[in-house]
C-alpha cells in the first residue's frame, strides 16, 4: 500500500524565528503505530500541523497517502483530511452541541441519517467513559471529559490515520491506559496511528515504534 505519512528533508520555519524543522524525515507506513516524542517545544505540534495539512512547509516535501500535499487543494484537500482522525490538545469541541452532538459531527457532515450512526456513537461514548455526559455541552466539561469527547470525535469514522497531540494529557494513568487501548484496537484494524507523547510510562504500554524530534530532526529508535 506504501507509506501513509512521508517527510522528506522537510523544514519548517516560523517568521522571525529558529527553524522548528530542519531536514526532517521520516515514513509512517500503512498500518503502522508510532509514538513521536521529544522535548516540550521541540515542535511535535508543528509536525502534526504539517501532516493534516493546517500549514505548509518551509522546505522539503511532505506526502500524505502517496501525494505531495503541496499539490492538493479543493476537494482533494477535503477528502485528504477525511481520511484523517485528529486529537488536538486544545479539543476543539464546539460549545453549541452536546457532547453525541460533537461527536456525532464527522458523520453527519457526510451525509449519514442519525438513526444510522445514533448506535455507534452512544456505544463509544459509553466506552470512553462518557455516557452519563451525552448532553451536556463542553463549558460544564471537566478537561478530562472534553479530551475523551475529542478522542472519540477523532476515531468515530475509522478514518485511515489517527494523529494525536498528547491525547492523554488531561486524564488519570488507568483512564489513559483505557484510551490507549482504543488507538491500539483501531490500529489493529487496519488504521495507521501517530501519537505525540511526552509520557514515557504510556509508552512503555505498546511495542511501537518511536521517533524522537530533536534540534529539528527525527531519529527512530
Amino acid at each position: 500500500m506504501g507509506p501513509v505519512v512521508e517527510f522528506d528533508e522537510v523544514g519548517m520555519r516560523y517568521a522571525g524565528g529558529t527553524p522548528v524543522l530542519d531536514g526532517a524525515s521520516f515514513v509512517l507506513e500503512a498500518g503502522e503505530f508510532a509514538f513521536l516524542t521529544g522535548p516540550s517545544g521541540a515542535g511535535k505540534t508543528t509536525l502534526i500541523r504539517l501532516v493534516m495539512m493546517a500549514t505548509r512547509p518551509t522546505s522539503g516535501t511532505v506526502a500524505l497517502f502517496g501525494r505531495d500535499t503541496a499539490a492538493v487543494a479543493g476537494d482533494d484537500l477535503t477528502d485528504l483530511r477525511r481520511r484523517m482522525g485528529v486529537v488536538f490538545q486544545d479539543f476543539r469541541l464546539l460549545d453549541h452541541l452536546t457532547t453525541y452532538e460533537n461527536v456525532a459531527l464527522p458523520l453527519r457532515v457526510r451525509g449519514r441519517e442519525e438513526a444510522s450512526y445514533r448506535p455507534e456513537v452512544r456505544d463509544l461514548l459509553q466506552w470512553v467513559g462518557l455516557g452519563d455526559r451525552m448532553d451536556a455541552r463542553p463549558p460544564v466539561l471537566s478537561g478530562g471529559e472534553k479530551q475523551r469527547a475529542a478522542i472519540a470525535r477523532a476515531v468515530i469514522t475509522r478514518p485511515d490515520l489517527v494523529l494525536a497531540d498528547e491525547p492523554t494529557g488531561n486524564v488519570d494513568p488507568p483512564l489513559a491506559r483505557r484510551l490507549l487501548r482504543l488507538f491500539v484496537e483501531l490500529n489493529r484494524m487496519g488504521t495507521s496511528v501517530l501519537v505525540a507523547t511526552h509520557d514515557e510510562g504510556l509508552m512503555d504500554q505498546v511495542d511501537a515504534a518511536r521517533l524522537h524530534l530533536r534540534d529539528g530532526l527525527i531519529r527512530a529508535g
